[in-house]
């Protein structure tokens, strides 16, 4: 595998992973039975579906934000002289997501270099956390295979994060994974904010409004974990509080609109709701993201 496909493949891996991750909601064992079980497992990979497919494909997100005039900045991105910094299982969790969410980054305006060193964080955050096995070759040529299939891309990452989950789980650090997602959910924010701010365009502002809902999906997912892990009470009450802000957004549902493919015999039904964001919305969501996001790669 090349240089430049392994990137693809991180980046593929950092977004996918994210935000089919952020749908989910984590359930402690003790308070499931066996019967119920199944029926759990479904609710989980639906609601992974229905995040994953609200968020831009890397393609998309390459479009919008070169449409926009946004600019590589590596000032946007959590130096990677930080790494040596993070010496807790929170810290690296949560700095795993946020050094994936800036290698994503980096492989967007095509800073190969740059792309190298923070897959070089990212490698050695998870080897850290005892995760490095989560993604490996044999799951990585999937991966690569099905870059352009969304379907079969979510099933291959969905199936690798539970895998990481249940062996963090495992080995005495539950929660961990629902970190990792939070840094990398922040961060994006964190950046979005920046380049939205740089360059007053209303398409990057009105995704950030659009993340009302993954944001109610990952204080959920939290919130699962918040009496297991004293890092994910940090995080939990600082999201809780940007959540407080999200809250006051208007969401106006839209027309439904159904589309068939007479060839395929398949019908669409399209019903994207209008998230209006307001000028002072944006601020208070530009302040509050980068106050968490500092305390994360302090």
């Amino acid at each position: 595998m090349n240089i430049h496909t392994t990137i693809r493949v991180s980046l593929t891996i950092a977004i996918a992973a994210a935000f089919s991750a952020c749908g989910s909601s984590a359930d402690n064992d003790n308070n499931i039975g066996s019967s119920d079980t199944s029926n759990v497992s479904v609710e989980k990979d639906t609601k992974a579906q229905n995040v994953f497919y609200s968020i831009p494909s890397p393609i998309e997100t390459t479009s919008l934000l070169k449409g926009a005039g946004a600019k590589y900045n590596a000032s946007y991105l959590n130096p990677i002289e930080n790494l040596s910094k993070y010496s807790t299982a929170a810290s690296r969790a949560l700095n795993l997501g946020v050094y994936g969410t800036d290698l994503s980054f980096t492989s967007i305006f095509d800073q190969t270099q740059e792309s190298m060193l923070y897959l070089r964080c990212t490698n050695k955050l998870a080897t850290s956390l005892g995760i490095s096995g989560a993604f490996d070759e044999a799951t990585t040529a999937r991966i690569e295979a099905n870059l352009e299939n969304r379907d079969s891309l979510l099933t291959i990452i969905s199936d690798s994060y539970w895998n990481a989950d249940t062996y963090l789980k495992e080995n005495g650090q539950p929660g961990v994974s629902a970190l990792i997602i939070a840094g990398g959910w922040i961060e994006g924010l964190y950046i979005a904010t920046q380049i939205a701010n740089a360059t007053k365009n209303e398409d990057i502002a009105t995704r950030i409004g659009e993340q009302k809902l993954s944001l109610d999906n990952l204080v959920a997912l939290l919130d699962s974990y918040k009496t297991s892990n004293d890092g994910v009470n940090n995080v939990l009450t600082q999201l809780q509080e940007l959540k407080t802000i999200y809250d006051g957004i208007q969401v106006k549902p839209s027309e439904t609109k159904a589309s068939t493919d007479q060839q395929a015999g398949v019908t669409t039904i399209e019903n994207k709701s209008d998230f209006k964001i307001t000028p002072e919305q944006l601020k208070a969501i530009s302040d509050k993201s980068a106050q968490i996001r500092n305390k994360i790669i302090q």
